[in-house]
């Protein structure tokens, strides 16, 4: 089970990562109300790990390189489908 837990920790860990590095490329001022939609998606692939890694007794350097980039992966596909609604949505 901790192991689990530590899998599920890493995975969010890689989305607010992926996050705080993509705010501080954008050169923005903070806005706490778009954080807060990569800490809803960060809880979101915390899910995700706990559904993929369920059951996981021992993990490899591997393993926990896979939960980070799935959190990773989750935040930055996330932003940019929120970014691609939006876009869309003033078009209209």
């Amino acid at each position: 089970m901790d192991t689990q837990i530590t899998l599920i920790a890493i995975t969010v860990l890689g989305a607010l990562i992926a996050a705080v590095l993509g705010w501080l490329e954008s050169g923005d001022a903070f806005n706490p109300r778009k954080f807060s939609s990569s800490i809803l998606r960060a809880i979101f692939a915390g899910f995700v790990a706990a559904l993929i890694f369920e059951g996981q007794t021992e993990a490899t350097i591997f393993t926990y390189l896979s939960a980070f980039l799935i959190g990773a992966g989750i935040d930055v596909t996330g932003h940019r489908l929120a970014g691609t609604l939006n876009q869309a949505r003033a078009s209209a």
